[in-house]
């Protein structure tokens, strides 16, 4: 995640950005940006039932699911389709 895309959650879900990237990201293994955490089982600690409670301000991250990246068990867990292309 970028810091425009950091700046955007954190006033979204009413927290400062250093709160924000302190209690819900980690570094990313390429160690090049942030990355959102995720629950123990792979899902998305931002989905509320099937839906993101970020989808206003959903990062460049999660707009690549599930084509680029998911977890097992991940059409149980949410309303994301892959693309056909």
């Amino acid at each position: 995640m970028g810091t425009e895309e950091v700046a955007a959650i954190a006033v979204h879900v009413g927290m400062d950005e250093e709160e924000f990237i302190a209690l819900h990201t980690r570094l990313r293994p390429d160690r090049r940006g942030l990355s959102l955490l995720e629950m123990a089982d792979g899902s998305c600690e931002w989905l509320d039932g099937r839906d993101c409670r970020l989808q206003s301000v959903k990062p460049a991250q999660c707009r690549a699911f599930p084509n680029s990246w998911n977890f097992p068990g991940w059409r149980e867990k949410c309303e994301a389709v892959p693309s056909l292309v």
